[in-house]
């Protein structure tokens, strides 16, 4: 492989096991020569910032924004796990942090269970006051890998070996990240950007640049993807471009992933950075957008039926009660719901039969025993996307 145009980086010779290879160092960001951006540049840019602002701005004024983030963080969590192979869907997920027997192999459900719990941990770090920094990339990748096939890979731990990506070895892989001797250089170059320590870079250009660089370094044996992928909504949240982390750029870059992959390889090899922007950027505005689109359909479908519910009279009261519950737990069983709502089960099952009738809640097992229902149409929305392979 030879560098044209624009060197990103530089090759260094390596070998193992008596095959040698070529490890690729990059350069620092922010990337030089300077960006070359374009008016269309600045234009996708400015509508992506635009699109951003709406959803931000959006989630401030939800009834109920912790809701919001609540599922936006769940469906995050599948689609990411999802580009890694896992077969596991929102239905799963929610089955399972209800000690409920989830449709797959519970391997595949913990590991999405424990990027939801990533997620968490550094979005409750950042408002704690600590900073985007090695350290706390390091603190979420501990936690995602804190259980199941990746908790032998030096969970929480940058690497001390060579990895690569695709093939079986490093002769015939497809891109040979930085060796480890070069490892912490690269990274500390990164925490600098990240920090502006050289020079100010708007957010989403950051995010942009800085999620190339964290994928090309490749810093971790497992989980690198995911935490790439992280890092771009835990910036825009450290940077203040969004109050709450409900940018993820996932379901984009699982529908384009032969776009993406083939991006990430010509940022290195021909440092085509301005190609990648125009396609990030347009990944943010689309997303955003889509954010939106969900979050009003969400709100629409609670107040349609909240409005049906009440239209029934005195008798609204509990069947209103298991409602509010299924907002929040979309996949409910009769005695989970009765202990939750402090209720008995036969006032549960009235309500719940009342909701089937209405065509709100459908039973999902076909059993006279241990029956789930599902809030039909708010669960159809929010798998809209999830279900694509």
């Amino acid at each position: 492989m030879k560098l044209r145009k624009k060197a990103t980086g530089h090759f260094v010779n390596r070998a193992t096991a008596g095959e040698a290879f070529k490890a690729f160092v990059p350069n620092p960001l922010p990337p030089d020569p300077p960006l070359d951006l374009k008016v269309e540049h600045f234009d996708r840019l400015e509508r992506a910032n635009r699109a951003l602002g709406k959803l931000d701005g959006l989630s401030r004024f939800l009834p109920d924004v912790s809701l919001f983030v609540y599922w936006y963080v769940r469906k995050e969590a599948v689609l990411s796990s999802q580009i890694e192979g896992t077969q596991s869907s929102l239905s799963d997920l929610l089955l399972y942090e209800q000690s409920e027997a989830p449709g797959v192999p519970v391997e595949d459900v913990q590991e999405v269970s424990h990027y939801v719990a990533a997620v968490r941990h550094g979005i409750d770090r950042l408002r704690e006051g600590f900073p985007l920094s090695l350290r706390l990339l390091r603190e979420v990748h501990e936690v995602l890998l804190k259980t199941g096939r990746g908790s032998t890979k030096q969970p929480g731990e940058f690497r001390r070996s060579q990895n690569w990506i695709g093939g079986t070895r490093p002769g015939n892989a497809r891109f040979i990240p930085p060796p480890p001797e070069s490892l912490i250089e690269c990274l500390g170059d990164l925490e600098k950007f990240l920090h502006d320590t050289q020079v100010r870079t708007p957010a989403l250009i950051k995010a942009g640049l800085s999620h190339v660089q964290f994928e090309t370094i490749h810093p971790f044996l497992d989980g690198n993807g995911r935490i790439g992928r992280l890092l771009i909504t835990l910036l825009l949240v450290s940077e203040g471009a969004i109050s709450e982390p409900t940018l993820y750029l996932s379901l984009y870059f699982k529908r384009h992933r032969e776009i993406y992959y083939e991006l990430l390889q010509k940022v290195r090899t021909e440092g085509a950075w301005e190609e990648w922007l125009q396609f990030f950027l347009e990944g943010v505005e689309f997303t955003a957008d889509e954010a939106v689109k969900t979050a009003l359909g969400i709100l629409n479908i609670f107040e349609e039926d909240r409005s049906k519910i009440e239209s029934l009279g005195r008798s609204s009261g509990n069947i209103l009660r298991v409602h509010s519950l299924l907002q929040r737990k979309p996949i409910i069983s009769i005695p989970v719901a009765a202990e939750d709502l402090q209720l008995t089960p036969p006032t549960v099952r009235s309500a719940i039969s009342t909701l089937e009738e209405m065509g709100m809640v459908q039973e999902t097992t076909g059993k006279l025993r241990d029956r789930l229902f599902v809030y039909k149409r708010y669960m159809d929305l929010l798998q809209e996307d999830i279900e694509e392979r």
